[in-house]
């Protein structure tokens, strides 16, 4: 499945919901429930049991496990149904069930994480980033996939515009994807580890790469390189690990349109099972956590010596997932 959330507009006001990107279409998974249980009249109370197993809120919806998902694909199949018989679906009080995706607002997957962690696990990109400083992969990179916590509070989603912080003169994108984790658990194997995975999603992990290179010099960071509203940007959509192998994925970044950076999965050196183990190490992971692969070799503006500017609009692409667009726009100050 595709799993979204998304924002509409509403005679009493904007709601969050989740939802299932059905070809053209985004189906609100808790009210279609909703329709299917009232249909089949095995409960007299639909909205609750639908409010239990598939509750408007992703992360709420990660928390009831495999349960949750066979509900959401069971509810799929019935809206798919529906649709290829061209028949119509609204809930049980009239309410709108599937929309256009344009008349809906998609937002990042989980618009508001536990936490981010991003970590460096493409070869690629540490080999490159090594030659630019004369310097080899350190050994120990091998040894320890090393991350960082990044603001959950900076998230945005597919179509927001990225503003430009007035203390960078070099902001930078980076290509990447990323899992959010489903289940709690602490000291996971890897071998283990797929059942915590909810899904994949596009990660463009934005840097004022200036400022980031100063704050690394220091032995600390990253900080302000990396802390920055929209910083975090996520979507459009959550796949669930049934319906995308990982293994070698292309992945690609378009600036106005030109391809500048492509990838593919297959050179991550440390597989997200392994990140997983290493992170939950005497540390509980939980539902809603975000993980993100690092960037993919020329992954960055920083790698190819070539630099994003305001109101270029920039397009990461992740085979299986989709693009993920957003447009620079400079910060205004009063």
């Amino acid at each position: 499945m595709k799993l979204v959330s998304y924002r509409i507009s509403t005679v009493i006001g904007e709601f969050v919901r989740i939802g299932v990107w059905v070809e053209n279409w985004i189906v609100d998974l808790n009210l279609a429930y909703v329709k299917y249980l009232s249909e089949r009249g095995n409960t007299g109370r639909p909205y609750e049991v639908a409010a239990g197993l598939i509750p408007p809120d992703m992360v709420e919806f990660f928390k009831g496990g495999k349960l949750a998902k066979e509900t959401a694909e069971e509810t799929t199949e019935f809206v798919y149904e529906r649709l290829n018989r061209g028949e119509s679906i609204v809930g049980p009080k009239g309410e709108k069930v599937i929309y256009l995706k344009d008349d809906v607002k998609l937002l990042a997957p989980v618009p508001r994480p536990n936490s981010i962690r991003d970590t460096m696990s493409f070869e690629g990109h540490m080999k490159d980033l090594g030659r630019k400083v004369g310097k080899p992969v350190p050994d120990l990179w091998y040894q320890i996939p090393v991350y960082y916590k990044g603001n959950p509070c900076s998230v945005i989603g597919p179509d927001e515009p990225i503003v430009w912080p007035a203390y960078t003169e070099k902001l930078d994108y980076e290509l990447e994807f990323g899992i959010y984790i489903g289940k709690q658990g602490k000291n996971i194997r890897a071998d283990e580890a797929n059942e915590y995975i909810a899904g994949y999603t596009i990660f463009n992990d934005v840097s004022a790469r200036d400022i980031l290179q100063k704050e690394l010099s220091l032995f600390l960071g990253p900080a302000k390189g990396k802390d920055l509203d929209c910083g975090n940007v996520m979507g459009p959509c959550l796949v669930t690990p049934d319906e995308l192998d990982t293994g070698s994925l292309k992945m690609a970044a378009k600036v106005n349109g030109e391809v500048w950076s492509q990838g593919d999965t297959s050179d991550m050196y440390w597989s997200f099972p392994k990140i997983i183990e290493y992170i939950s190490a005497s540390e509980t992971l939980y539902p809603g956590d975000f993980i993100g692969s690092g960037t993919v070799a020329k992954g960055c503006g920083h790698e190819l010596d070539r630099w994003i500017q305001p109101g270029d609009i920039i397009e990461l692409e992740v085979e299986g997932i989709g693009i993920l667009r957003n447009k620079i726009v400079r910060e205004k100050y009063r």
